[in-house]
Formats: structure tokens, C-alpha cells, sequence
């Protein structure tokens, strides 16, 4: 019995089907990636704005008898009462001159908008919270330098009826929501660290402040 030889020749792709594929699955790959792409240069970018706000403390303070706009009333220049009552703006507005811009002051992930006239400036103009109790030191190993001095405004879980003053403690679960960072957020403390914190690693920090309530005034 003779085999049986078919006219049907094996399919095979061409070059240019071939590269058409290749295209195709890196499209795909590119569509996949930028929006993490994306999420990464908006932290990136959070992170530069806090560690240039960082300097924009410290400078203030080298100017003013070595003390943050919340150590300080409202009579010396400061913005202590202000911040109690939760404006929240009023202590990067005594700041104005040694950060230049009120837009550096709206995280890139928030949707909040910004403003480039600081007469415009104010809470719903801003992306981050203010410490209440942090306060300058120029010893870097007085654990009070660990104190969370501004950051991310997205946290929850406080304590306490206050809406305008938010209150952590290290036995809370404290963690972040998904509104700006996808449960993730920065923080600069007291001494100008930057920290980009998880859930797990804001309540470490929290428990490092030397703080039994961390008060935090949240615009």
C-alpha cells in the first residue's frame, strides 16, 4: 500500500507576520507597565516635594530661634492655633518665602489641584498633613527628631471625635487608604527623612516617634 502524500504544505508565519507578533505582545507589555510606571514617578515625585517641604522647616526655623511654625504661637510669628484649628495651609503660608511655590504642596497622585499664587493657597490646595507636636532639634539622635513632621494626608484609623486633628497610636491598626498612593504613603519626619511607608511600616514609624499619640492636623 502506497503512503499517502498530501498536496498540503506545513503553515508556517512569514517575517513580517512574525514581527507583526513580536509588536503586538510588546504593546501589550508597554499597556501592561505604564500605569505602574506611572504610579512610581508620581511617589517619586511626592518624595522630592517632602524632602524639598523638609527644607523649607529647617530653614525657617534656623531664622526663627530654632523652632518649627507650630512651636511657635500666632503672637511670634507661628502658626500653633491655627494649626489646632485645623488650618492647616496657614503653617506653609508662614513659609511662604522658603518654598517659592504652593504647587509643590499637592502630591502628583492626589486629586486635589494646585495653585501658583499663594494668595489662593489652602486646605483643599493641599496634599499633606501637619504634626502637630513636631519640633526642631538639632541632635539627631533625640528621638524626638523622629516625630512625623508633615506627609501624606490619606491615613485613617485615628482615634477621637476631632475631625481636624487625626490621632495614631502605635497599638492602632493605622494605615493608609487607597486614595493617592494605593495604601502606600510618604512621610518626612523631624529630622528631614523621607520614608515611603506600607501599613506595616507606618505603624513601626509610629511606634519610633516616642510619642504615646501621634497628633497629625489633616487638611
Amino acid at each position: 500500500m502506497k503512503p499517502r502524500i498530501s498536496n498540503h504544505k506545513t503553515a508556517a508565519l512569514t517575517l513580517v507576520e512574525v514581527l507583526v507578533v513580536i509588536v503586538v505582545a510588546f504593546v501589550l507589555l508597554i499597556i501592561a507597565i505604564l500605569p505602574l510606571a506611572k504610579e512610581k514617578v508620581k511617589t517619586m515625585n511626592c518624595y522630592s516635594q517632602l524632602k524639598a517641604g523638609g527644607c523649607a522647616f529647617w530653614i525657617w526655623a534656623g531664622d526663627n530661634n530654632n523652632k518649627f511654625p507650630m512651636e511657635l504661637s500666632t503672637n511670634n510669628g507661628g502658626t500653633r492655633e491655627w494649626l489646632i484649628q485645623g488650618r492647616v495651609s496657614e503653617v506653609f503660608l508662614v513659609m511662604s518665602n522658603e518654598l517659592c511655590t504652593p504647587r509643590i504642596l499637592v502630591c502628583p497622585a492626589d486629586s486635589r489641584t494646585w495653585v501658583t499664587n499663594w494668595s489662593q493657597f489652602d486646605n483643599q490646595h493641599l496634599s499633606y498633613f501637619v504634626g502637630v507636636d513636631a519640633c526642631y532639634s538639632t541632635n539627631f539622635s533625640d528621638a524626638s527628631m523622629s516625630k512625623f513632621l508633615f506627609g501624606d494626608r490619606n491615613l485613617t484609623n485615628g482615634a477621637g471625635t476631632d475631625k481636624k486633628i487625626l490621632r495614631l497610636t502605635a497599638n492602632q491598626t493605622a494605615g493608609w487608604t487607597e486614595e493617592m498612593h494605593k495604601s502606600r504613603g510618604n512621610i518626612c519626619l523631624a529630622n528631614g527623612l523621607v520614608l515611603k511607608l506600607n501599613n506595616s511600616n507606618l505603624r513601626t514609624s509610629l511606634q519610633g516617634t516616642s510619642l504615646s499619640t501621634n497628633r497629625l492636623a489633616i487638611p
